[in-house]
């Protein structure tokens, strides 16, 4: 493992590359059609999960400094409720762009220095306990990373797929 030039990273690291992992294994065998399942119409579907976590690491590389785009940012930027009206990309195309943008925020991750991690970033939360700062944000997204696998998983079980296994793929370096 790359050892960040931030210390306080040091436990993000690990967590982001698990979610690596854990979000090419939760997607592991989703069929297409599947993937576009909701569960009584209230739900979103898998598609959209998967959008919105690559989503997240685009937004998480650009507040690091990042000029990447993500190509389907207006069906999942801050989380845009699912639109049934909307053609959303296949999972096919979601994990390629997931690829694309996954090494980007990494290696951002690990050059971010402590100075920058501690400047404003504002979200409008207004959380009294929450300052609004690079740092919490980029907590923010592995927390959401965390939410969005974890949904993933019950839709995998809901879907009469196999739990998601927790299988480590050592050539994945980011």
């Amino acid at each position: 493992m790359s050892t960040p030039l931030s210390p306080q990273l040091t436990m993000i690291i690990p967590a982001y590359r698990m979610h690596t992992q854990s979000f090419l294994n939760v997607l592991d065998g989703i069929s297409e059609e599947d993937a576009l399942t909701r569960i009584e119409g209230r739900t979103n579907h898998m598609v959209w999960m998967a959008g919105n976590f690559v989503n997240m690491r685009y937004g998480l590389a650009r507040a690091l400094g990042s000029n990447e785009t993500d190509p389907y940012d207006e069906l999942f930027f801050q989380a845009k409720a699912l639109d049934e009206n909307y053609t959303y990309p296949t999972l096919k195309e979601l994990k390629a762009s997931f690829h694309k943008i996954s090494p980007v925020a990494y290696s951002a991750l690990l050059a971010v220095t402590d100075t920058r991690l501690a400047e404003e970033f504002p979200l409008q939360m207004n959380v009294s306990f929450f300052p609004e700062t690079l740092l919490n944000f980029v907590g923010m997204c592995i927390g959401r990373e965390d939410y969005l696998c974890g949904q993933m998983g019950l839709m995998r079980r809901i879907l009469n797929y196999p739990g998601m296994k927790y299988e480590v793929n050592d050539h994945i370096k980011y």
